[in-house]
């Protein structure tokens, strides 16, 4: 029987996993199982050491290696001994060579097969698919790795979880490293962004496990039947121009719910080649950009392909536009909305509507199959030559009416009809068709010169001429649209290409840049981006003869949030224009941003250089005070008192705001963390009053505990009790509930009251302010200081 492997997993070292590992044992010893420590580490903390108490400890084997004798897990030992439970750390550690195998975990392995249940640590940096991300956040390589698979394997798996400010409060005391090694810890591994980071990954993969055994067990059980455990939320895809509404609404549910968002897209596999659809690659990218993920599928009908990878993604909810199929589709194929719902079962299907309601206003677009656009000269002309050229041919004609006969007229007629089909347009070859038939019709058709048809054949060729030539004149116009499809396309892809290529170069461009170039493009009379400002509207880039003033004077206007929105004057935009008018407003977006981000920037730059001189100023002058305080102190033991006694005092309170200079200048630099967590105030006055001469404390029983750093606020009482110690009066602490703070009221009272303005008193406000709370300085009743500290109180 295989022994069961439980492994107490940390985020970064000293997080305590040898610590709940022994916590754990001893409780189990305690209820009787035979446990033995085969191999445990404590790194001489106090904390483990304690913990490690009586249990029973299988003495190390050594191993020569290179001159010295080194103590390694004792394998043979611990299988003789053949203890219930093993406690073997370090999962991920390199044996010295010449034992049994290379690594502890192939040890452990060993010890699982002999039929021994082994509890061990790991930190999640020694996974060997985490290995190149940690080094990425760290800048650490990590030489000891271990496969993923073996940790996956294991029957429990514990998170040894602490904040990254705990962690490093940690680490500052002393308790993980010893003193040589913290600053250089703190700067570099222990970081707290580092420590996030590595936490979050822990989470993440621990997660993924966990996901991993739930579809395991569905699996071995037969449940199809989605477990709502995660909101997942599916967007079929076709590469329609609803398809980007489809996945802005499920990115927002998705991001309300903290659940996943996939695109699906069903390829039919019917047999027939079929290219991408055209809006597929951009949909794709848009569900990156928003945090999805997308996959395609192959299936013979699409509603059954999507609902069966819906149920194998556990998938809560499907998301569907509407149909582009016709009635007439719909009759014969069916519907696949309404097939989707009859197949889903317990799985929420939302169809959301055509349009999405925005803030982009554009005209409504023509027709696919309207008739292609020609310039109004052209179009003109059409109209005047078409129908009278035709008449006119008909008659220039007519004399031959006997040799070349109504068919041969009505071919001339034809080439006419097509002439003005390519010069105006389909409308004006109608008119041209019309018009030459009648004219067919009086000269060449008996009687002569009437609209009355004397011959059945006659009739049929004209009806034959109206048939062909308005064939014709639709497949010249269609050939005409395609045309201004094809040479519209190649010059939005001109547009698009340049701007992509000044992106990669140059990165997002300016506003006045881009905005001129708008305007340029679509020919339009003036553009602007217009930023609200209270009730007003202010330029900030404008291009063109007549700029609308705001949204209501636009012909065209698009919102670019926080307040900003792009306004057009000028022609109407029609379907194509607005598409090609995107990349454009996401340009604006982008310069927008990086003009925000500039800002920022160069704001945080002066700040971080002003922080950098304050916290060097403070450290430089606390160096070198230290020697004179030093000083002072020794040569006022050689005075006679009391004029000793006041030096030495006054030495001592210098020595104080210099350690106070020199611990504001951590706090500010991030190397001193401060913790806060649920204090009980009358605890820490009276820590910090204890020695204080004429200290009075009148604080009311029942006072609600304050949101705090305990060894900074005690801290700060004691310097305040330490301003007051140099009054001339007793000094009166007392403190009351205000709504959700706490104030503690410090009178100084005497003839000589502490300065408002002083060096002490701005340490002290620097190390209320680093708890969130505040300081308030005031003239007390009958003369002297008061110092007001308010703190946040605490919710449990």
């Amino acid at each position: 029987m295989t022994g069961k492997l439980r492994v107490f997993l940390g985020a970064a070292p000293g997080v305590g996993k040898t610590y709940a590992m022994l916590r754990e044992a001893r409780r189990l010893r305690g209820e009787g199982l035979d446990v033995v420590v085969g191999l445990v580490e404590t790194y001489d903390r106090p904390g483990t050491a304690e913990q490690l108490g009586d249990l029973p400890v299988l003495p190390r084997r050594p191993v020569p290696y290179r001159g010295a004798r080194l103590a390694e897990l004792d394998l043979d030992g611990l299988l003789a001994r053949r203890p219930a439970l093993a406690l073997v750390d370090e999962l991920a550690h390199t044996d010295v060579p010449g034992g049994r195998h290379r690594k502890r975990w192939q040890d452990v392995q060993e010890l699982l097969d002999a039929g021994i249940d082994v509890a061990t640590t790991l930190n999640i940096q020694h996974l060997e698919s985490l290995n190149d991300v940690v080094e990425q956040i760290t800048g650490v390589a990590q030489r000891e790795t271990i496969p993923d698979e073996v940790v996956r394997a294991a029957d429990r798996i514990e998170l040894v979880d602490l904040s990254p400010e705990a962690l490093r409060t940690r680490l500052a005391r002393g308790e993980i490293y010893p003193p040589d090694r913290i600053d250089v810890a703190l700067d570099h591994y222990f970081r707290a962004g580092n420590l996030g980071a590595l936490r979050e990954l822990a989470l993440l993969w621990l997660a993924d496990r966990v996901e991993e055994e739930l579809a395991d067990y569905r699996s071995r059980h037969g449940i199809r039947a989605p477990w709502e455990t995660k909101e997942r939320i599916v967007v079929a895809l076709n590469g329609a121009p609803q398809g980007e509404h489809l996945i802005r609404r499920g990115a927002r549910t998705a991001a309300r719910v903290h659940g996943d968002l996939i695109g699906v897209h069903v390829r039919l596999d019917d047999g027939t080649a079929r290219h991408e659809p055209p809006g597929l690659a951009a949909q794709r990218a848009l569900l990156q950009e928003l945090h999805g993920s997308f996959v395609e599928v192959s299936g013979g009908d699409v509603a059954p392909a999507l609902v069966d990878f819906a149920r194998a993604e556990s998938a809560t909810q499907i998301l569907l536009g509407p149909t582009g199929r016709s009635r007439l589709r719909e009759l014969v194929h069916g519907s696949v909305i309404n097939r989707v719902i009859r197949l889903a079962g317990p799985i929420d299907v939302r169809v959301l509507p055509a349009r999405e309601p925005g803030l982009l206003t554009v005209p409504a677009g023509p027709r696919r199959r309207r008739p292609a656009l020609v310039p109004v000269r052209r179009r003109r002309l059409a109209w005047l030559l078409g129908p009278a050229g035709a008449v006119a041919l008909a008659w220039a004609l007519s004399p031959l009416r006997h040799s070349l006969g109504l068919s041969g007229v009505l071919l001339c007629l034809l080439l006419a009809v097509a002439g003005t089909a390519r010069l105006g347009g389909l409308l004006p070859a109608a008119g041209a068709t019309a018009a030459g038939a009648l004219a067919a019709d009086w000269f060449f058709t008996t009687p002569w010169h009437s609209l009355t048809v004397e011959h059945g054949a006659d009739l049929a060729a004209l009806l034959l001429f109206l048939a062909v030539a308005g064939v014709i004149a639709h497949l010249i116009d269609g050939l005409t649209r395609r045309s201004q499809q094809a040479g519209r396309a190649r010059a939005e892809a001109a547009v698009l290409a340049r701007l992509a290529g000044e992106t990669v170069e140059s990165g997002p461009r300016v506003l006045p840049d881009l905005v001129a170039e708008l305007r340029q493009v679509f020919g339009l009379d003036g553009a602007a981006v217009l930023v609200r400002t209270g009730a007003l509207w202010q330029s900030a880039a404008a291009a063109g003869a007549t700029v609308p003033q705001g949204p209501d004077e636009a012909s065209f206007s698009v919102d670019l949030g926080e307040g900003a929105v792009l306004v057009l004057r000028g022609t109407p935009l029609t379907e194509e224009d607005t598409r090609l008018l995107g990349p454009y407003v996401t340009q604006l977006k982008l310069a927008r941003e990086r003009e925000r981000l500039a800002a920022q920037a160069s704001a945080a730059a002066a700040l971080a250089h002003t922080d950098e001189l304050y916290t060097a100023l403070l450290e430089a002058v606390g160096r070198e005070l230290r020697a004179p305080v030093a000083t002072v102190r020794r040569e006022a033991g050689r005075l006679p008192a009391p004029a000793g006694q006041r030096i030495g005092a006054a030495a001592d309170r210098m020595e104080r705001l210099v350690a106070d200079l020199l611990d504001l200048g951590r706090l500010r630099a991030g190397a001193m963390p401060v913790v806060l967590r649920p204090t009980d105030l009358a605890e820490t006055v009276r820590a910090a009053a204890e020695g204080a001469p004429g200290v009075r404390i009148e604080l009311v029983p029942g006072l609600p505990r304050v949101l705090a750093d305990p060894g900074l606020l005690t801290r700060a009482f004691a310097d305040v009790l330490a301003l007051g110690a140099a009054g001339a009066g007793p000094v009166v602490v007392a403190a009351g509930a205000v709504a959700g703070r706490v104030d503690v009221r410090v009178t100084v009272q005497g003839h000589r009251p502490a300065g408002r303005e002083g060096t002490e008193p701005a340490v002290l406000r620097g190390f209320v302010e680093a708890m969130n709370g505040d300081l308030t300085v005031e003239p007390a009743p009958g003369g002297g200081t008061a110092y007001v500290i308010g703190l946040a109180r605490a919710t449990d």
